[in-house]
C-alpha cells in the first residue's frame, strides 16, 4: 500500500524560478534612438537650421534680388580673386603633397623624417589667424624681410601675394595626407616590376603609381580647393580687406553683412555653401570608389 501510494501520488515538481531581467539589453536598446535623436538635434541647431536661414534669407528680396548681387562689382572682384587664390595654391600644393607624400612613403629612414610630416601637419595646429601673423611679422614692412622687398619695390603684406602665401599655408597639408596612407598601401611591388620591364621613373610614375593613387589624389585636391576658397582668418589679417583689391568671398560675407547689405552677404554665402556642398557630394563619391577600389584588391 505504501508504495502503491507512493506511486500513485502526483509529484510536486518546484515552482519555476522566474527568468532574469535583462537590463543591459533594454538600456541598449533605449541608448540607440536616444544617440541618434540627441546627434539629430544637434546639427539640426548647429547646422540644418543655420544652412536653412542663409538659403531663405538670400531669396528673401526674390530671385531678381538674389540675382542682382552678381552684377556688383565688388562681389565680382571678390569672386575673381577667391577663384585665382584656388588656381594658384591647388597646383602648388598638389606637386608638393605628392613629393612629400613620395619621400616619406618610398623612403621610411631618413634623417628629419618626422620633422617632415610634423611640417605637413603643422597648419592643422596652428591658428590661421596665428599663420597669417606670421606671415606679417617675415614679409610686413617692420619684418624680417621687410626692408629688402621694399627697397626692391616688392609688396607681399595687404596685396595678393600674402594672400596666396596665407593660403597655401593653410591648404598645404591635405594633399601629402590623402596621398601618402595609399602609397603605403600599395607598396613597390608594381613600381619595381616597371622598372624590371625597363621603364624610366616617369613613365613608372605616370602608369603605374598615378593610377594606383588617383582617387586619394583627388580627394586631397578637393579639399585643398575647398580650404583654399573658403579660408578667411590668415586672408583677413594679410590683405587688410581693402574693398575691390584685397577682398576675398569670405571677407566680402563679413564686410556686406557689416554695411547692413543683406542681401549680398546671404548671396555670397550661399556660393560658398554650394561650394561645400559640392565638396561633400565629390568626397562621398571619392570615398565610395576609393573603398570598392580597396575591397576589389583584398
Amino acid at each position: 500500500m505504501v508504495t502503491d501510494n507512493l506511486v500513485d501520488r502526483p509529484q510536486q515538481l518546484p515552482a519555476p524560478t522566474p527568468a532574469p531581467v535583462d537590463r543591459s539589453s533594454k538600456l541598449e536598446k533605449l541608448a540607440k534612438p536616444l544617440l541618434i535623436g540627441f546627434v539629430i538635434l544637434y546639427l539640426t541647431l548647429v547646422l540644418f537650421i543655420p544652412a536653412l536661414n542663409v538659403f531663405v534669407q538670400a531669396f528673401s528680396g526674390g530671385i531678381s534680388g538674389f540675382l542682382n548681387t552678381f552684377h556688383e562689382r565688388t562681389f565680382l572682384n571678390a569672386l575673381r580673386l577667391t577663384l585665382l587664390m584656388a588656381v594658384i595654391s591647388v597646383p602648388l600644393n598638389t606637386v608638393f603633397g605628392l613629393c612629400a607624400a613620395w619621400a616619406i612613403a618610398r623612403n621610411k629612414k631618413f634623417p628629419g623624417r618626422t620633422l617632415l610630416i610634423s611640417i605637413i601637419d603643422l597648419p592643422f595646429s596652428v591658428s590661421p589667424v596665428v599663420a597669417g601673423l606670421m606671415i606679417v611679422l617675415l614679409y610686413g614692412r617692420n619684418g624680417w624681410f621687410g626692408p629688402l622687398l621694399e627697397a626692391n619695390n616688392i609688396k607681399i603684406i595687404f596685396a595678393v601675394p600674402g594672400m596666396v602665401l596665407a593660403t597655401i599655408f593653410v591648404s598645404l597639408p591635405f594633399v601629402a595626407r590623402e596621398v601618402l596612407p595609399v602609397l603605403e598601401e600599395i607598396g613597390t611591388e608594381q613600381e619595381e616590376a616597371a622598372k624590371t620591364l625597363g621603364a624610366n621613373g616617369w613613365q613608372t610614375f605616370w602608369r603605374v603609381t598615378l593610377p594606383s593613387i588617383r582617387w586619394g589624389l583627388l580627394y586631397g585636391v578637393l579639399l585643398t580647393n575647398a580650404r583654399a576658397m573658403g579660408e578667411f582668418g590668415a586672408i583677413a589679417v594679410v590683405s587688410g580687406n581693402i574693398t575691390g583689391k584685397t577682398q576675398t568671398l569670405p571677407l566680402f560675407v563679413e564686410e556686406a553683412y557689416k554695411q547692413y547689405q543683406t542681401q549680398s552677404a546671404y548671396t555670397a554665402a550661399v556660393l560658398l555653401a554650394c561650394l561645400a556642398i559640392v565638396t561633400m557630394v565629390a568626397k562621398a563619391i571619392l570615398e565610395q570608389k576609393t573603398g570598392t577600389k580597396n575591397q576589389a584588391g583584398h
